[in-house]
């Protein structure tokens, strides 16, 4: 997929400025991104057995505060685990309404959000595809995020019992270094899986994870809008004596363990 996802985001950039200028004095706008990451990682897990994605999407936004948008990466965790013969794609759709509280710095932000895998499933095995609806709220550097699965988790079920009414809790700081275009970053998440394992023992899926970090985006010229950044992650993921766990894929690779990920990313 990364061919036609490359062609695609190189096509945006070389439409989305012109049609941005057209529509400046438009309650709509439009934009895109394309990035590059030496580890896809969500919620402190890795998507792609810690190798290298390509990534970008298309976003939507009106001045009332709506917002719909698609995002696209590839993954090879659904074959890694042996869940799905073949699949190497996460294709994302969401869409949401956000805003501010009067004039002040506070800011909130609820929508939905669905994870779409196209593939092929090996028997018996159900659909990793996910929905989940979100809260969010903002002040300055400082966010906050709910998001509470409304599907079973990626397609987990733990013994024989579904794990729809997981919840994700995100907490993120953006802060920048007065006007050097540096900013550090960092995160805090709480993953509470619906029916977990016992909390002694590796069956248990739920993790906290965290990532300290730092992103350069470019104030102006050419490379405006353009994100160079590196940080670490670790997860408190449990496994057993053996190195195996919830979160270990059918290659012994752990996904869940530390990791030092740089990334670039443009919006246009």
């Amino acid at each position: 997929m990364h061919k036609p996802l490359l062609t695609l985001a190189l096509s945006t950039a070389l439409c989305v400025p012109a049609l941005a200028q057209a529509q400046s004095s438009s309650p709509h706008s439009l934009s895109a991104n394309l990035g590059f990451t030496s580890n896809y990682i969500f919620r402190g897990t890795s998507q792609t057995g810690g190798k290298p994605a390509l990534q970008g999407g298309f976003d939507y936004s009106h001045a009332s505060g709506i917002y719909l948008g698609t995002w696209a990466s590839n993954i090879s965790w659904l074959e890694d685990f042996g869940s799905y013969n073949h699949s190497s794609m996460e294709w994302d759709f969401y869409g949401g309404y956000k805003g501010s509280f009067g004039k002040s710095d506070f800011s909130y932000d609820i929508g939905t959000i669905g994870y779409i895998y196209p593939g092929s499933r090996n028997a018996g095995v159900p659909s990793a595809d996910t929905w989940e609806i979100y809260a969010g709220l903002g002040w300055k550097f400082l966010s906050l995020k709910y998001s509470y699965a409304l599907t079973n988790y990626f397609g987990a079920k733990i013994n024989n019992q579904n794990t729809d009414g997981t919840w994700y809790l995100d907490f993120g700081v953006n802060y920048p270094i007065g006007e050097s275009g540096v900013s550090f970053i960092a995160h805090y998440g709480i993953l509470d899986v619906k029916h977990d394992g016992d909390t002694a023992s590796a069956t248990k899926a739920s993790y906290d994870d965290w990532k300290l970090g730092v992103n350069y985006a470019v104030p102006s010229g050419m490379l405006k809008d353009l994100n160079l950044g590196v940080y670490y992650t670790d997860t408190n993921a449990k496994k057993n004596t053996a190195g195996a766990g919830w979160w270990v894929d059918g290659t012994g690779y752990d996904t869940a363990k530390s990791a030092v990920v740089v990334y670039v990313n443009k919006s246009f």
